[in-house]
């Protein structure tokens, strides 16, 4: 028997977990989804024959809609702190996914929606999603990187007009402004993605990893530490078994069967 998570409909497909968000009408986060989401990611971490993590929203009109505000109505610290923690554990879990991960943002993704999609790797949207954090308009900030990893990726200037002003955009100017690197047409972002992580998939497990680790280090170690890195990374990558594999199959002329080892 397949094992469940609280809100997430879980797929397996080739090297690909797809993991659909499952909390209608507009698939708000809840402590226990949070949690799941984490628990997940873990598991899938252990799964030596997935490559590639595709997250998405059930439906059509919803990604996900974040934190469901009925939660903070009554102002408890207590249950914002909890919400919080889950967030941070939950979201950190998915940008430290061993893989690939990319967000099949196939309608609205608001708040917590959106940071989710920011923990991803990559970002496909449907021509009809609509992206916003909104949290500063109701008394509130986000507290799930939302602050940190759209100024990461859209610079100070785009992170301001979204948070601070609460501006919302479609999925052309998120295209334009590099939260999203590939806008499809309504109903197509899974397939989009999906073809991606076939991609990712042709790719060594290994090195995948590595160059993972490279690249989201930059956003907080100096070149000079990373640099060493990057060739300590690439020698470490020597005597493995997908490394001996790599070469011999490209020396065939042939695809590579990776054992992720």
């Amino acid at each position: 028997m397949n094992k469940t998570y609280a809100h997430l409909q879980v797929e397996r497909r080739s090297h690909t977990a797809i993991v659909t968000l499952d909390h209608p009408p507009a698939h708000t986060w809840t402590l226990d989804s949070l949690a799941a989401l984490a628990e997940l990611v873990a598991d899938l971490n252990a799964e030596r024959d997935i490559y590639a993590l595709v997250i998405t929203g059930g439906g059509s009109k919803f990604f996900s809609a974040g934190a469901d505000l009925k939660l903070f109505a009554d102002g408890d610290p207590a249950v914002a702190g909890a919400m919080a923690q889950r967030f941070g554990a939950a979201f950190e879990a998915l940008a430290g996914f061993r893989g690939v991960s990319i967000a099949a943002i196939n309608g609205y993704a608001m708040g917590g929606g959106l940071e989710c999609a920011l923990a991803c790797d990559l970002r496909i949207a449907e021509e009809h999603a609509q992206m916003a954090l909104p949290e500063a308009a109701v008394g509130l900030l986000p507290c799930a990187g939302g602050t940190q990893r759209l100024a990461w990726l859209v610079g100070e200037g785009w992170a301001k007009r979204m948070i601070l002003c609460g501006e919302r955009i479609d999925a052309r100017r998120a295209l334009a402004i590099g939260l999203v690197e590939e806008v499809v047409p309504s109903g197509a972002a899974l397939a989009a993605a999906l073809a991606l992580a076939e991609q990712a998939a042709r790719q060594s497990p290994g090195s995948v990893a590595a160059c993972k680790r490279l690249i989201d280090g930059a956003r907080g170690l100096p070149l000079a530490q990373l640099l060493p890195l990057e060739r300590e990374s690439f020698v470490g990558l020597f005597g493995t078994a997908d490394q001996k594999e790599g070469v011999q199959a490209f020396l065939d002329k042939r695809a590579a069967e990776w054992r992720n080892g």
